[in-house]
């Protein structure tokens, strides 16, 4: 069992900057891919980046490619997202998830892989 907190939420203008963070509990985090995910009202929840548990591979929408940073510590149990040069378009609640042990880099980006989640953080971006 995994369980993720994620914090570092809040409102920005447009331009600025936010750094999520997500702390993971449980046994085997370095085993665990990690994904960040965001879900806007009346909208699906969609992908935004995620970073490998064997080598530190990351991966990101093409939306937020550029501007989105993705990292993890796992001496702290904790993985990152960096988000600069904000949108008012990036507004959603954001989620930490987590999978063990994810095998191809095309299954980083389904959802329906990733079998632990946070409770969310809502980010809002003023225009």
């Amino acid at each position: 069992q995994v369980q993720l907190v994620e914090s570092g939420g809040g409102l920005v203008q447009a331009g600025g900057s936010l750094r999520l963070s997500c702390a993971a509990s449980g046994r085997s985090f370095s085993s665990y891919a990690m994904g960040w995910f965001r879900q806007a009202p009346g909208k699906e929840r969609e992908f935004v980046a995620a970073i490998s548990w064997s080598d530190d591979s990351t991966y990101y929408a093409d939306s937020v490619k550029g501007r989105f940073t993705t990292s993890r510590d796992n001496a702290k149990n904790t993985v990152s997202l960096q988000m600069n040069s904000l949108r008012p378009e990036d507004t959603a609640v954001y989620y930490c998830a987590a999978a063990f042990r994810l095998q191809y880099s095309g299954s980083y980006y389904l959802k329906n892989n990733y079998n632990y989640w946070g409770q969310g953080t809502q980010v809002t971006v003023s225009s």
